[in-house]
């Protein structure tokens, strides 16, 4: 975290959004406070479903100048991609760990094209695989589903793996941000804050709240300390 970001980062994925009325949903989501949106990029190889071109995210920097565009590459060969959603308007563009064999390099491409680089980890991911890039990496994911579709219930046993994490980061000096993604509703928010989380994705618990997106938003906001 650095010193002028919020307490928490809050980070809705339009993987839940209706996209007959997206851009409508962009703007209620900024209005509403959020401070990052976040898009799930799918190649329907190293994840069954496929979504979320270059495109899409075009349209959502069209939408929103205030929002930070979130940019998760589940993609077997992210190298090929990430120079398109760089123009495309991305602001950070993560990776699969498990997908980069040259992870060194690829975090190098992403920090090159002047954005934010983020490091995912699934759930079965050893947090010890981040140790020699962390001076590259300025956000690192950890999944707390099993990536490739929305609605999915948390894993908990992601929690102790985020704590390991904020200690590596607060041993090594680095300012990541430690953000998790999968199964994101109040209850489980404050589980992955209280261990070190300072970012969240969530989908369907903004997109589908009962009282609508600004309900489920502040709903995310309550659920930690101010």
């Amino acid at each position: 975290m650095t010193a002028n970001q919020p307490t928490l980062i809050i980070a809705p994925s339009i993987l839940s959004a209706d996209f007959t009325r997206l851009g409508e949903q962009i703007r209620e989501v900024e209005e509403a406070g959020a401070d990052w949106l976040h898009v799930d990029v799918m190649d329907g190889h190293f994840v069954p479903n496929l979504t979320m071109g270059p495109f899409i995210v075009a349209a959502c920097r069209r939408a929103t100048q205030k929002l930070a565009i979130d940019v998760h590459l589940m993609v077997d060969n992210p190298d090929v991609m990430i120079p398109w959603y760089a123009e495309a308007g991305a602001d950070l563009i993560s990776v699969q760990i498990e997908t980069c064999p040259h992870i060194y390099r690829t975090l190098q491409t992403i920090r090159g094209l002047g954005k934010r680089a983020g490091v995912v980890l699934n759930p079965g991911t050893p947090a010890s695989a981040l140790r020699e890039i962390l001076h590259l990496t300025d956000l690192v994911l950890v999944m707390s589903v099993n990536p490739g579709f929305s609605g999915q219930s948390f894993i908990p046993e992601v929690v102790p793996k985020i704590a390991e994490i904020s200690g590596m980061l607060a041993a090594s000096g680095s300012q990541a941000t430690i953000q998790v993604d999968g199964g994101i509703c109040p209850d489980t928010l404050a589980l992955v804050y209280e261990a070190g989380a300072r970012a969240v994705v969530s989908a369907t618990c903004v997109f589908k709240a009962p009282g609508g997106i600004a309900a489920g938003i502040r709903a995310l906001r309550a659920a930690v300390p101010a």
